[in-house]
């Protein structure tokens, strides 16, 4: 399995992976400008996405194949994506959750208010319509 930049040539299988994972698809083809894929010969069995709002980032769209899921995709795919974002000069990370709080908790994001969150990432589709508003907020900072 290879993690790896997602290109427009994936957005169809990230779609697909979306879908099948009940997540949204507002906004995912611009997100994924900044998002990575997992590859398992050759196919696309993973997916994360970042959008950069200056210092910060939100984490969106993690999704793994069901029959994939368990075996470290998904946080390699979280990996890749945090290193991508200090890459991009971001200083920390927030994403919206339904199902994965205790998973995302695991790998150092904790639950917070939504007020918190800056107000350009609150202003993002995922905040404003994509997610409900029983999603639970989170937030990381990213070491360098």
């Amino acid at each position: 399995m290879q993690v790896e930049r997602a290109t427009s040539d994936d957005l169809e299988n990230i779609e697909r992976l979306l879908v099948v994972s009940g997540l949204p698809l507002d906004g995912a083809r611009d997100a994924f400008a900044t998002g990575v894929v997992a590859r398992r010969r050759g196919e696309v069995v993973g997916a994360a996405a970042i959008e950069p709002y200056g210092p910060s980032g939100l984490l969106r769209s993690v999704a793994v194949e069901p029959a994939q899921r368990g075996t470290g995709i998904g946080g390699s795919l979280v990996d890749s994506s945090e290193q991508l974002a200090r890459d991009l000069g971001m200083d920390e990370l927030y994403l919206l959750t339904e199902t994965a709080e205790t998973w995302f908790e695991r790998r150092g994001y904790r639950a917070i208010e939504r007020e918190v969150v800056p107000e350009p990432v609150r202003g993002s589709i995922e905040f404003t319509t994509a997610c409900s508003t029983t999603a639970v907020a989170m937030w990381r900072a990213l070491r360098r």
